[in-house]
């Protein structure tokens, strides 16, 4: 659901000069991320965002020149910010992943036809090319890893990650994921609510951690984790990756607060300065003076969107913790969401079978804690997440005919149930067996020439 947010120069990756306006104040700086953090209305909208990992079709352990990536992506005539003929906007990742993010859609059916039809145009440029879309939530082959989409933003992002050990990297460069981006609800009480909603998908996060873990392996290796991915976001720095820590009963000012204490991962300048921001500088610090200029409500725009919580709200809430999925896959954690979240009995059955799993625990806030290790770690063997995941399908499986879900679609997502959570496996169970020579992953990588690592 990327339209509804504003144009900034991380999309066009052009340095721009500050805009010359009266400097924001903090109240009003506070009231502003309060007042668009999440958009009021009745849920109908739903869209995806889906990062792949790009591989050469004769070695998928080879480094991709990133030429190539680009003359694949221009041979479809996108200019920057350009959309696919189904409205699609493909954009390049730091360490040249590639991701196609759909358009807002007024139905899950719509959605997965609107996603479906570009991304066919999508893998048929990049076939041409000798390139492939590979979904998995870590690159599993060992490569260089670099920042080869060079972007002011891009850099101080690097910069900024190193600070904190080698995992932003790995993120910026080795990882990709599937985002489910749904309306934030009503303003009235109830599973349609955006209160509740967001207490939701913050209770669903680690079962979505748990069932679509797609990311065992790392530089050929496997990392004794389920999600690897996961085990990267746990790492990394705090106040830019953390869920705001429930203070109150309205989520809006909690995110503000949360928002404006994070650091400044950057601040935009002209042409030719690098945007790295200095270390330790919060946005309320900018606001009350100690930044090198005047803070703008631009400025502040553009800070929310290098915040990267599980879950982001950016008037809609979007999703952030399932791994890349193999081969279309990725139709799978979208219809269980939706459907949890955007049928009212669905959402109540999900919060009964999520609600026992773990209470609040301010000192391990998302994506900390012993409830998301065991997710990433243990994944649906896990017990306790195997009975919530199968309830949480089961609940997706009698709502998808009321939410209009193609019959395609329902059997998908039954199969799915049938042959991981209800089984207590994981796409990455799929990796780890072709590893050992026991199988293939379904459209996934070639990992049988790679030499098993001990855990």
């Amino acid at each position: 659901m990327k339209p509804v947010r504003p144009p900034i120069a991380a999309d066009t990756g052009q340095p721009q000069a500050p805009p010359t306006v009266t400097p924001l104040t903090e109240s009003r700086a506070q009231d502003h991320v309060a007042g668009i953090c999440f958009k009021i209305g009745p849920p109908r909208r739903v869209g995806v965002e889906l990062e792949w990992l790009v591989q050469d079709v004769r070695d998928a352990a080879a480094p991709v020149d990133p030429a190539r990536v680009d003359a694949a992506v221009e041979s479809l005539g996108l200019r920057p910010d350009a959309t696919l003929p189904a409205g699609s906007r493909v954009t390049r990742e730091p360490g040249g992943q590639v991701e196609l993010s759909s358009p807002p859609a007024d139905s899950l059916a719509d959605c997965a036809d609107t996603t479906l039809r570009d991304l066919g145009a999508l893998r048929t440029a990049f076939a041409a090319h000798g390139l492939r879309l590979t979904g998995s939530g870590t690159d599993p082959h060992p490569r260089p890893r670099e920042v080869v989409v060079r972007r002011p933003r891009y850099a101080a992002m690097e910069e900024f990650f190193a600070r904190g050990g080698p995992w932003g990297k790995i993120m910026m460069c080795a990882s990709a994921s599937v985002q489910v981006c749904l309306d934030a609800g009503t303003e009235a009480p109830g599973p349609l609510g955006f209160r509740e909603r967001w207490r939701l998908v913050h209770l669903l996060g680690p079962v979505l951690v748990a069932a679509f873990a797609n990311s065992p392996l790392l530089d050929g290796r496997p990392t004794g984790r389920r999600s690897t991915r996961q085990a990267v976001w746990e790492r990394m720095e705090a106040s830019h990756t953390l869920a705001p820590a429930p203070q109150g009963p309205d989520p809006r000012q909690d995110w503000a607060r949360h928002a404006l204490d994070a650091e400044l991962l950057c601040v935009r300048r002209p042409p030719g300065r690098p945007w790295t921001a200095p270390s330790g500088l919060t946005f309320r610090d900018w606001l009350r003076g100690a930044g090198e200029r005047p803070a703008t409500l631009e400025d502040l725009d553009y800070h929310l969107s290098t915040l990267f919580p599980p879950v982001r709200p950016q008037g809609h809430l979007e999703l952030r913790m399932i791994d890349a999925q193999p081969g279309d896959g990725w139709l799978i954690p979208t219809a269980l969401v939706t459907a949890l979240l955007d049928d009212a009995r669905a959402a109540d059955q999900a919060f009964a079978a999520l609600e026992p799993l773990a209470g609040p625990d301010p000192e391990h806030p998302a994506p900390r804690g012993p409830l998301w290790q065991r997710a990433s770690t243990h994944a649906v063997a896990d017990p306790a997440l195997r009975a919530a995941a199968v309830a949480c399908f089961a609940a997706a499986d009698a709502a998808l005919p009321r939410l209009g879900a193609p019959e395609s679609l329902r059997r998908a997502v039954a199969s799915f149930a049938e042959r991981y959570p209800a089984a207590g496996r994981c796409p990455a169970d799929d990796q780890l067996d072709a590893l050992a020579g026991r199988g293939r992953p379904d459209a996934g990588p070639d990992l049988t020439t790679q030499e098993a690592a001990p855990c």
